[in-house]
């Protein structure tokens, strides 16, 4: 199914995920020698395209000496070996903003896919919908806006991609206490989701759902 967030969205709010923290059985791709020009991102010997790179991916780059170390926003994969890339923007209508020029990167593209599309999966039980309710009437396809369940996606992937990330409860790194914390904000902020659902998408209503009474549902 269709995830509510993806990695750009991630990369609001934490950038550490792409770059030590990353899974490295979730990694696309990865490579050297890769060049940053204008908003324009090319490497040699990839094809992005069959690697599943697709907009609001994340690219991680590194130099050799350590001078460069940061992630931008993929804006298209353009060509097999070409990405538009770009700072993080504000909102996804500003056009690219072009990173500092460098060669000879050492680059790596990861993802968080599957954990939002298990949130995904949590968030429509949560709300009653398909697929988390195959029983139920409506479906993740018929809310009319999924944006207000972005946020939420975004916490609770965080929340899933620390606890992965922690050593128990030992936590030497904090990384567990940053779990519960997202935990805590995504809890908060399914509450707040009010969706509402069109099924014939004819633009009748037919259901309005708030958070705080979907966490009342019981089977």
């Amino acid at each position: 199914m269709a995830a509510f967030s993806n990695d750009k969205d991630l990369l609001r709010c934490e950038a550490a995920v792409f770059g030590d923290l990353h899974f490295p059985w979730q990694v696309r791709c990865a490579g050297e020698g890769g060049v940053l020009s204008g908003a324009t991102f090319a490497a040699a010997g990839v094809d992005f395209d069959a690697a599943g790179v697709q907009a609001g991916g994340v690219l991680y780059v590194r130099s050799a000496d350590g001078s460069v170390d940061a992630v931008y926003e993929i804006v298209s994969a353009d060509a097999p070996g070409q990405l538009t890339v770009s700072v993080l923007r504000g909102d996804d209508a500003d056009p690219p903003v072009a990173p500092p020029a460098h060669d000879a990167l050492h680059w790596r593209i990861s993802t968080f896919d599957p954990q939002a599309q298990q949130v995904a999966l949590e968030l429509t039980a949560y709300f009653g919908l398909r697929p988390g309710r195959p029983d139920s009437a409506w479906g993740a396809d018929d809310v009319v806006d999924t944006t207000p369940l972005r946020q939420a996606s975004v916490y609770g992937v965080l929340a899933n991609v620390y606890a992965t990330c922690a050593d128990g409860d030992r936590d030497a790194h904090g990384l567990w206490t940053k779990s519960r914390h997202y935990r805590q904000l995504y809890e908060r902020a399914r509450r707040r989701c009010r969706i509402s659902i069109d099924a014939g998408g004819d633009g009748v209503i037919e259901k309005r759902i708030a958070g705080g009474s979907a966490a009342l549902v019981r089977d």
